[in-house]
């Protein structure tokens, strides 16, 4: 008896964490949370080749996207708005982008 409840114990420790994990990306209302929205940005510019996003910075507001840093031309700021707007959660993005090197 008390190897199958041990058994029991250690499955669901291992199972209801992993579900815990998409609940909290969401609060109450359904909206996403702000770390979850900064985390999708920060890895849809990682992810797109066309823009060096290892400069930029970004931070969440009540789902208001913030990017600072810098890029190399006018062209990659574009580029790096429309990538954060069109990630899902986001409501408006807000850019203090610098071009330089």
């Amino acid at each position: 008896m008390i190897p199958r409840l041990l058994l029991f114990l250690l499955l669901a420790s291992c199972t209801f964490p992993a579900c815990g994990a998409s609940v909290r990306s969401m609060n109450t209302a359904g909206v996403m949370d702000d770390a979850t929205i900064t985390a999708r940005v920060k890895t849809a510019l990682l992810n797109d080749q066309q823009i060096s996003a290892t400069k930029i910075d970004v931070t969440t507001s009540n789902g208001v996207v913030t990017m600072s840093g810098t890029v190399r031309s006018r062209a990659e700021e574009a580029r790096a708005i429309e990538v954060a707007r069109q990630t899902p959660g986001v409501k408006d993005v807000k850019s203090t982008l610098q071009t330089g090197s």
